[in-house]
């Protein structure tokens, strides 16, 4: 049964295969043997994890195994200020990554709510109101304007019958239903008109159907499927800090033992340097970095949250920094999902109408030129029509915002009814023909509704002048009912040339994807009557025509541009036609020349390696399917793309949770997609998520600084241990002058780092490879060469203290260089570049933290009582000038040396926004 295409059976075929009568149903028995053979009529849940499984998931991760074993080793030493410090980062790890695996499921619980509670169906020729879930195939379903489809069926009768798909499909207005019979085999869902699926709503008339398909093999089941079965993607930060975890246990462990050993070779104690190489290694593991990572993390929420896009899952937002595609919904994402007039024709004029949204405020213009229209028949009578042959309505609403910290009220204009209708009551209104001034003089007698079989709709109204009938509908179906046209102002009789002059109209008004309504009236005879629609749309005088569409966002243009310019490709995927989406794409400047479109049905004929191969060139899909989402997001995927996925619909939903990060609306996002999201834009606006890229690449950028900075200073620390257990001298610091120096340096001004302001030119880069080191763009390089020079600094003014015969005072000055050459180094990790090149009292909170740490310092050189335990003494002037210059010089060294030849590399090395333009 499932291999057959239901929407090519006519109804004796259908209900013959489904066992079923269209007249009286099932009957009873027949439902209960369906149903235990079948199952329920809902979506099927995989099995959870208990919450405690889910917790201790959470200390699988290497590098909390790493610090699990530094926790043990401080305990065992002692230092239970370190372990109680680890032990604490670890739980809060892994309380953050508790919470957010513990919501990330709640998807299918979304999807569940959009399924109908209860279902009118005819059992045993009687009618029963049912649990949904208690549906099987052959039941025979009553719709009307307000109900949700229960499950998959297809229609056998529909009476003016509208269903809003857009959730599933992606289409912006509802679409009609009918019952006849569609011939072609492979149809796109949207395309489906006698086919109604499960979830959606029915926003206008009545209809019978059968059930066709329930539970799981329903559309939305198939969605639910591909949810459950999607796996999320490692963010490219915790695949970094993975391989980070990894590289600094093997660094550590081998350089413990090359000191132990080295020490032991020259003479000094094995318990003493057993001692000094455990310190090392704890030193070496910066036990603090998940800490800062998830601070830095927290604080970018916190901005983003300002600029309207909210973070559901941390690491989701330095993933955004990397990405190098948007694939982007077209309906309320890049357009406003608010049908706008734009066009009218009227006597071979076409005119242009400004205004967005659903407020009433526009002009027209012709050739540029603004119209005043008071005296223009034409124009009025086309908005007479538009305002009257309506039942849409549109109304000013009290809505509160908040407008920085303060509520303030605001009026909104909603609309109440169809989008099409909804455009034209705007339309009117915005030109000065609202609907409730007309109606004042017009009073309704009669209408017509509009159906899909004749594509027009009409009303009569009575004035004080008589009778008048007003239509609008099918530009192509009302042409042919019209005798005469208005034309520049007077009736005259509709002409061979006239008429081809009007369908020119249309058809050009249609390649430009707008959807087109043309308009006409006529008088009507004192004695006439209309006893139906075919008496009343006869010899009708055309008045014009109009053009709507839904609007592309205003903003949206220049924020595709700055994502161009970033390197960054924008692909609009939709369930719209493809004329369309091309239209919208090409006037936000997504298609670039020579770029690709591509529609479901082409997309169904590749093979995926095919998809492949031109993926890349493909900017704008239409007509596509849930699993055609997938398919893109995964080809995009394995050319090595990270992929941030926008959308707002159900049909959303496992793209959004299959990409790197996905992206929900927060204002017409429904649950679903909003539950699969990693982020939530709280203004559905496009340019929100530059905002989240620039805030997503400083993030990371600010998470290499501090890594950059902690790692060269552990380079710093083992380096002076190492060189100086190599040439036989004694230890130039004790076990606990090192933990202390990794107290002091790698705490506030880490800390302080991962909250730095951004560079300038962060977004006029490419983004960086998803495989990309973090070690990559010479950071490896500035991390040797810093900790090599600051070791080795720090050693020679151990030696030339100890020259003096003090060790104590030599391991104090070397205590004190180490401390101060990180300190002034943490200012030079701020810029790509070199210290020269930032204003070094710009970030408040990182000269907050230097300071900090140095009270710190003094603090154990200074206090008597302090000094036994620290192994420490007062040093004086002459140890201060060698403590200063041997701290500054790898600084000043590296700054100097980049201010010579940064020159000549950055302009060679210069870039070009239009050198990544896609």
């Amino acid at each position: 049964m499932s291999q057959l295409f239901w929407h090519q059976m006519n109804k004796e075929e259908l209900i013959e295969t489904l066992g079923s009568s269209e007249k009286s149903g099932l009957s009873i028995d027949a439902v209960n043997e369906r149903l235990a053979e079948h199952g329920a009529n809902e979506l099927a849940e995989t099995k959870k994890l208990s919450p405690l499984t889910i917790f201790l998931n959470q200390f699988k991760d290497f590098m909390v195994l790493v610090l699990m074993g530094a926790t043990l080793i401080s305990g065992l030493l002692g230092e239970y200020l370190d372990a109680i410090t680890i032990l604490a980062i670890l739980v809060l790890n892994a309380v953050l990554g508790f919470v957010q695996e513990f919501r990330a499921e709640r998807s299918l619980i979304a999807l569940k709510e959009l399924s109908a509670p209860t279902a009118k169906v005819i059992r045993e020729g009687k009618q029963h109101s049912v649990a949904a879930k208690e549906l099987v195939v052959g039941d025979i379903v009553l719709l009307e304007s307000g109900d949700r489809v229960p499950a998959d069926i297809r229609f056998l009768e529909a009476n003016n019958c509208y269903v809003e798909e857009s959730a599933l499909t992606g289409e912006s207005i509802p679409v009609s239903k009918h019952e006849s019979t569609l011939y072609e085999a492979e149809l796109p869902l949207g395309d489906q008109r006698n086919i109604g699926f499960m979830g959606t709503l029915v926003t206008r008339g009545t209809a019978r159907g059968v059930v066709i398909r329930t539970g799981m093999a329903t559309e939305m089941g198939n969605i639910a499927n591909l949810i459950q079965s999607t796996e999320e993607m490692q963010t490219p930060l915790q695949h970094r800090l993975e391989q980070l975890g990894k590289i600094l246990i093997a660094v550590a462990i081998a350089l413990t033992i090359m000191v132990i050993v080295a020490g032991i070779m020259h003479g000094q104690p094995m318990y003493g340097m057993f001692l000094a190489g455990v310190s090392l290694a704890v030193a070496a593991i910066p036990e603090g970095l998940p800490a800062i990572v998830t601070v830095a993390l927290a604080l970018g929420v916190q901005r983003m949250i300002k600029r309207k896009a909210i973070v559901r899952k941390l690491p989701s937002v330095e993933t955004l920094g990397c990405a190098s595609v948007i694939c982007s919904d077209k309906t309320g994402t890049l357009t406003q999902n608010k049908m706008t007039v734009t066009t009218l024709w009227l006597s071979d004029r076409t005119l242009n109408v400004t205004g967005e949204g659903y407020e009433p405020v526009g002009k027209v213009y012709e050739n540029n030129q603004e119209l005043d229209i008071k005296h223009d028949n034409s124009i009025k009578r086309l908005l007479q029509i538009s305002a009257l042959c309506n039942n849409a309505r549109l109304e000013k609403q009290e809505a509160v915002h908040r407008k920085g910290k303060v509520m303030v009220e605001q009026d909104e204009w909603v609309l109440n009814g169809d989008p099409t209708e909804g455009a034209l009551t705007v339309l009117a209104s915005k030109l000065g023909s609202p609907a409730k001034l007309l109606e004042a003089q017009y009073k309704r007698v009669q209408e017509f509704p509009f159906d899909s079989e004749r594509k027009l709709m009409s009303v009569v109204l009575e004035h004080q002048g008589g009778r008048i009938i007003q239509v609008k509908g099918a530009p192509d179906v009302l042409l042919e009912q019209c005798t005469h046209i208005l034309w520049q102002g007077k009736v005259v009789s509709m002409t061979p040339a006239l008429k081809t002059k009007a369908q020119k109209a249309n058809e050009k008004m249609a390649q430009s994807a707008l959807r087109v309504l043309a308009f006409a009236y006529r008088d009507l005879h004192t004695q006439e009557t209309c006893r139906d629609a075919g008496d009343a749309e006869r010899n009708l005088i055309f008045v014009g025509l109009t053009g709507m569409i839904d609007p592309p966002r205003a903003e949206v243009k220049d924020a595709i541009a700055t994502c161009r310019a970033a390197g960054i490709k924008t692909v609009m995927i939709t369930g719209d036609h493809q004329l369309t989406a091309e239209a919208i794409a090409a006037s936000l400047g997504i298609i670039p020349r020579g770029g690709e479109t591509m529609s479901g049905k082409q997309l169904d004929q590749l093979s995926d390696e095919e998809l492949d191969q031109r993926v890349e060139n493909i900017y704008v899909y239409a007509r596509v399917s849930p699993e055609h989402k997938l398919r893109i997001v995964r080809s995009l995927q394995r050319k090595g793309h990270v992929v941030a996925m926008t959308g707002d619909g159900v049909n959303d939903a496992p793209a959004i949770k299959a990409s790197d990060i996905g992206i929900a609306m927060g204002i017409n996002g429904t649950d679903v997609s909003k539950e699969a999201s990693s982020l939530i834009l709280s203004d559905d606006n496009f340019s929100t998520i530059v905002a989240a890229i620039e805030e997503g690449r400083g993030i990371y950028e600010n998470i290499r600084k501090f890594i950059r900075y902690l790692l060269a200073s552990n380079v710093g620390e083992i380096l002076v241990m190492f060189l100086a257990m190599m040439a036989g001298l004694p230890l130039p610091l004790v076990p606990i002058q090192i933990l202390w120096v990794n107290l002091v340096t790698d705490g506030l001004p880490a800390m302080a780092l991962g909250v730095d302001q951004s560079e300038n030119d962060l977004m006029k880069h490419k983004p960086r490879k998803a495989k990309e080191n973090i070690f990559a763009r010479r950071l490896g390089w500035k991390i040797i060469s810093r900790g090599i020079l600051i070791g080795i600094c720090t050693l020679g003014a151990f030696w030339i203290t100890l020259q003096e015969g003090d060790l104590v005072k030599a391991q104090t000055v070397a205590f004190a260089t180490l401390v101060m050459a990180q300190l002034i180094h943490v200012f030079d990790c701020r810029s790509s570049r070199s210290i020269f090149h930032r204003n070094m009292f710009e970030n408040k909170y990182l000269v907050l933290a230097v300071v900090s740490s140095l009270v710190l310092m003094l603090g154990v050189m200074y206090i008597e009582a302090l000094q036994p335990i620290f192994n420490t003494v007062s040093i004086g002037l002459r140890e201060w000038c060698l403590v200063i210059v041997a701290a500054a010089f790898p600084t000043v060294f590296f700054g100097i040396g980049s201010v010579l030849s940064g020159g000549k590399s950055k302009k060679k090395k210069k870039w070009h926004p239009a050198a990544n333009a896609a």
